[in-house]
């Protein structure tokens, strides 16, 4: 299993609405492609951390990640969601079963 972790900052000025809107988009988006296993994104708690939207999304395998990446509804949602209101991200990526290689 691969967890595919992203860390996003908002682009300054970004409002509580905008974040919302992102958060919703993401839920609705995501989940119409059947690759993506567990879709989560959410919120920072903390105020001091610099990290305002995280998304993360299971993968079954590395393939299936790429897959993922590549499919035209994740393509639309990385050009009208997240590059209009997000400047810089975090990527992470880990595999959950350490004896699959």
């Amino acid at each position: 299993m691969i967890h595919h972790i992203v860390l996003y900052k908002l682009k300054p000025g970004s409002t509580a609405e905008q974040l919302e809107k992102l958060l919703l988009q993401t839920r609705m988006q995501l989940l119409k492609i059947p690759v993506a296993m567990n879709v989560r994104c959410g919120r920072r708690i903390d105020q001091k951390n610099e990290w305002p939207y995280f998304l993360a999304v299971d993968f079954d395998s590395k393939e299936r990640m790429a897959m993922f990446n590549e499919d035209p509804i994740y393509i639309k949602f990385v050009e009208e969601a997240i590059k209009p209101n997000t400047q810089e991200a975090l990527v992470l990526d880990y595999e959950t079963d350490p004896k699959r290689k």
